[in-house]
């Protein structure tokens, strides 16, 4: 079932298009990896998906099954943003505004959603401990824990292992991995073509020339080759 399907899209600001021609879908249970070269138009289609931004041109249409509130985010962080001052449980909570709730209080059910979230992400022992005092890793948990009391449909990742070492690199990479064959369809910008061949199952490549399909295919295509090659990938 196609859950978001992008139709001759162009994507960009008052300035001009960055992004042009753009067509491609998501099903549900996807793992959808976006690359390309810095100032490809990676982040302003994540912005237009989340409906922060408008197409220029074109058409972006949500299946049935999914609603704009039913897409959960984890964005890049700033410096101010991994100095935050709440507690593990607060920001992981915090998710299930998403909804569209807007009553001052969490109820019941949000607050098992949390534990089981946080349970699943590894994290339970931390839920007192404040956010800012976390690794980059525990902190992406966090992220994570709190996207998936958004929604358990559809993640938007923004680079989430960007400034991790190696092991924890492996590690995000894995649970993401997880939460995928678990159901939860995956949208990731990577500016990492080899990880993103390796887990994801679609390759959106954005830049002059643009490429979506299977990662089968990406692999084959001289395209696909060429980059690879340059990443490192055999």
């Amino acid at each position: 079932m196609t859950q978001i399907k992008v139709q001759d899209v162009s994507l960009g600001y008052e300035t001009g298009a960055i992004v042009s021609h753009l067509s491609f879908e998501v099903k549900e249970g996807d793992y959808l990896a976006i690359v390309g070269e810095n100032g490809s138009g990676k982040s302003t289609l994540m912005k237009t998906l989340l409906g922060l931004l408008k197409p220029l041109a074109g058409e972006i249409v949500f299946g049935d099954s999914l609603r704009k509130n039913e897409i959960g985010y984890l964005p890049q962080q700033t410096v101010v943003q991994r100095d935050f001052p709440a507690s593990v449980s607060e920001v992981v909570i915090s998710g299930c505004l998403s909804n569209g709730k807007f009553h001052p209080f969490y109820n019941k059910a949000d607050k098992a959603l949390a534990e089981a979230n946080m349970k699943r992400m590894g994290i339970t022992a931390l839920k007192d401990r404040s956010y800012r005092e976390l690794s980059g890793g525990q902190q992406q948990r966090v992220l994570l824990a709190r996207a998936l009391c958004a929604t358990e449909k559809i993640l938007l990742l923004d680079e989430p292992v960007s400034g991790l070492d190696p092991k924890v690199t492996m590690e995000m990479y894995d649970l993401i991995k997880q939460l995928n064959d678990e159901g939860v369809t995956i949208i990731m910008i990577s500016h990492d073509i080899s990880a993103a061949v390796r887990y994801a199952d679609h390759i959106l490549h954005l830049g002059e020339k643009m490429f979506f399909g299977e990662v089968s295919d990406y692999k084959k295509s001289d395209f696909g080759k060429l980059f690879l090659t340059e990443g490192g990938e055999k």
